[in-house]
């Protein structure tokens, strides 16, 4: 026997795992860029593009519950039995998420959501909810894709969320060709079209897939000790919270962005940079999934890896702030003009406090799922949410004429008190044990 002691979890394996999934993540940019340039070839382009991406909106608060079933399923579904459970779980989502669509596809609420809350014209409302009619079908495809994740997750076969979302892009440009190749390009439906059949086809490989290693799972892991509906459910409650609370972020930036000094620069320029920076930390937005599947085998190994990565999308917003790659980029890819130019450099600089802080967050959420203590995440939010609202506050009061930079760093300040929640209570938990338990435990 060899005295040295060889990794449990290597940096291979650990590559292997995590790089897929980041692709998976970054590509889905992807598809929002295939449906606004077929609807930018369109007689009407702003009317179609405004048609389509202000349901859109709406899909992206109704769609978190579904998505939130990846990190439940990922976390807590070891068996069959607990699978069983998971199931159960994720057909009351899918049918709350219905609901609450038919509400707004087929009573007055959507009425009221697109006339009053975001102050539409008359004439842009029913094509709206035409839209959303096609776009609310689409959060159901995503839960089930994102029930399936779990199961692809856990057992390490990350590949197949690239292989899945390779196959959904190349769906959605053939058949986005078919609409600009016959002139159909005629309302935004097209796009709530193309999304749809996206997510389908997606959802379709994660099925097949995730059934296929259902069948290699154990009925029963004596070890574990999911069983019931509820311990499920106890689970993703405060996720579902915290999300809820989340939600008020975006809105409240815009609402804020509105009282600096020149309104439309300082949301093109929160817009442009805060695009740039979603794209970068997209890859890395998986770190917590690193956790779930790898901590218990290997701490010290993860603890470096996460180190590794923490500090890389800070260095790639840095090139684009502070070199001439910035600026080429936003002249010569996304067609921006000087002055915006330097508004939106400006504003990524402060998102770099993002940057650096997201990575931590992220693996400090991955050990709060792994202990099971998902409701301390109610908390972090909701420290976020607080600490965001009070620097915009302070931040239009006291300097308006920052513009952008005073979303972008509202936002990063309430992500750093989100972090700052989370550590501390990981800081006293670990105080009150010596080491992770060998398994979460569940009321019954």
């Amino acid at each position: 026997m060899s005295s040295i002691e060889q990794p449990r979890v290597t940096y291979k394996q650990l590559l292997t795992f995590f790089i897929p999934l980041g692709i998976a993540s970054s590509l889905v940019t992807i598809s929002h860029v295939i449906i606004n340039s077929t609807l930018a070839r369109s007689a009407n382009p702003e009317i179609i593009i405004a048609s389509y991406a202000l349901p859109l909106s709406i899909l992206g608060i109704t769609e978190r519950p579904a998505v939130l079933m990846r990190q439940t399923c990922s976390a807590l579904v070891r068996d069959r039995v607990s699978f069983r459970a998971m199931s159960i779980i994720s057909w009351y989502i899918l049918a709350a998420i219905m609901l609450l669509g038919a509400l707004i596809c087929y009573t007055p609420v959507g009425k009221w959501v697109f006339l009053h809350f975001f102050g539409v014209e008359e004439s842009l409302l029913q094509p709206m909810v035409d839209v959303y009619k096609i776009l609310m079908f689409v959060s159901i495809f995503s839960g089930l894709r994102c029930l399936y994740h779990g199961i692809i997750i856990f057992n390490m076969r990350t590949k197949w969320l690239t292989i899945g979302m390779v196959i959904r892009l190349i769906a959605m440009y053939v058949l986005s060709l078919y609409f600009i190749h016959t002139n159909q390009v005629d309302s935004g439906k097209v796009g709530a079209i193309i999304f749809l059949t996206g997510m389908v086809v997606e959802a379709a490989v994660s099925v097949w897939e995730g059934r296929s290693l259902l069948k290699q799972i154990p009925e029963k892991k004596p070890d574990h000790p999911i069983e019931k509906p509820k311990q499920i459910f106890q689970f993703y409650r405060p996720l579902l919270y915290s999300s809820v609370i989340a939600v008020i972020v975006g809105p409240a930036i815009n609402a804020f962005l509105g009282k600096t000094m020149d309104f439309q620069l300082a949301v093109a320029a929160f817009a442009i940079a805060g695009s740039l920076t979603n794209l970068v930390q997209s890859f890395f937005s998986y770190i917590h999934q690193i956790v779930l599947n790898f901590y218990r085998k290997d701490s010290k190994a993860v603890m470096r890896f996460t180190l590794m990565l923490a500090f890389i999308p800070g260095l790639l917003i840095a090139l684009l702030a502070y070199t001439p790659l910035g600026p080429l980029f936003m002249q010569n890819v996304m067609g921006v003009n000087e002055r915006l130019m330097h508004a939106s450099l400006d504003t990524l600089r402060v998102f770099m406090i993002t940057t650096l802080v997201f990575p931590w967050l992220d693996f400090g959420n991955g050990m709060i799922m792994l202990r099971g203590q998902t409701k301390v995440m109610v908390w972090s939010q909701a420290a976020n949410v607080t600490v965001t609202l009070i620097s915009l506050v302070l931040g239009v009061m006291w300097s308006p004429g920052w513009n952008g930079m005073i979303g972008a760093l509202a936002q990063s300040l309430g992500l750093a008190a989100e972090a700052a929640v989370v550590w501390f209570v990981l800081r006293e938990l670990w105080k009150t044990s010596d080491k992770l338990p060998e398994r979460m435990t569940f009321k019954t």
